[in-house]
């Protein structure tokens, strides 16, 4: 728990359904302007709401290792099937999860964090059906549960274990293998402001010392409704993301790992500007402080 490694937010919103309905988490308005706009509305929402352009098997291969998951239901679906949403509807969840767990099996020292943290029009049944497909899609790779200290990756290589699922719903208490979601704090700046994203990120990373969990650092801007009106055409990646990622990098590179330092970064389009390697790289000061201590 006290290594940095990076992840994605929204990390299934590299496929998005243009032909999708609506997410039911979508206010009135959204719904509203694409019942008016249809097919024209669901293509300029897609370049605000998808995230991520690497799939989960590319996102792997290049480091990612903890995955922001929200799931949902579709209107009047007789298969009471689950998918990935943001705004619009993804994949099956089951097809991700199976993409993840043939990544696990051809690496097998390498551990995923999966952190269901939205459920949207999801029921007591969906959450059993959800609880059983994660056992069969990745049986004796769950981890259960331990204190988040005892945590390091020779406990998880020794004892075989690859996937811990945090699980942001009471579920968590009644399955021994589901994390509860408090362990996996991911404070959100709700912020198009750089400067306001980084202080509230050194603030949360300060508070981080009281908590004893993991933690999840996103650094993430959020457009208001006068961005995405400014930048209609343009999109997330352009408007935002690439605007910001010059004072990101620098943050993130002027971050130490450890117990009262920096756990998991989140990212947009987490290909951009090297951040997959810089938070990898800032593990290197973990031997550093060691040394530090030594002396």
């Amino acid at each position: 728990m006290f290594v940095s490694f990076p992840g994605s937010h929204d990390s299934f919103s590299f496929y998005i359904d243009e032909a999708s309905p609506v997410g039911p988490e979508q206010p009135e308005t959204v719904q509203n302007f694409v019942s008016v706009f249809g097919t024209v509305a669901k293509k300029l929402m897609r370049k605000w709401l998808a995230t991520q352009t690497m799939n989960f098997n590319s996102q792997l291969e290049a480091g990612i290792r903890f995955f922001d998951l929200r799931i949902s239901t579709k209107p009047r679906d007789p298969d009471n099937e689950l998918f990935f949403a943001h705004g619009l509807f993804s994949a099956t969840v089951r097809e991700g999860l199976e993409q993840i767990s043939s990544f696990l099996s051809a690496h097998a020292r390498e551990v995923v964090f999966l952190d269901f943290n939205h459920f949207y029009g999801v029921q007591n049944l969906h959450h059993e059906k959800l609880v059983a497909m994660l056992k069969e899609v990745f049986g004796d790779k769950l981890c259960p549960v331990v204190f988040a200290q005892e945590v390091t990756l020779q406990y998880l290589w020794e004892k075989e274990y690859q996937v811990l699922v945090f699980y942001h719903h009471p579920m968590a208490l009644e399955v021994p293998f589901l994390w509860p979601g408090q362990m996996m704090p991911s404070p959100w700046a709700n912020t198009t402001d750089p400067e306001k994203l980084v202080q509230f990120l050194q603030a949360s990373v300060t508070d981080r010392r009281r908590k004893g969990t993991f933690f999840v650092s996103q650094v993430v801007l959020t457009p208001k409704a006068s961005t995405v009106m400014k930048g209609v055409a343009s999109g997330l990646r352009e408007t935002i993301t690439e605007r910001a990622l010059p004072g990101m990098m620098q943050w993130i590179r002027s971050q130490r790992p450890g117990e009262s330092g920096i756990n998991i970064i989140t990212a947009d389009f987490v290909e951009l500007g090297e951040f997959i390697s810089a938070v990898i790289t800032l593990n290197y000061h973990l031997d550093e402080d060691d040394d530090d201590d030594a002396t």
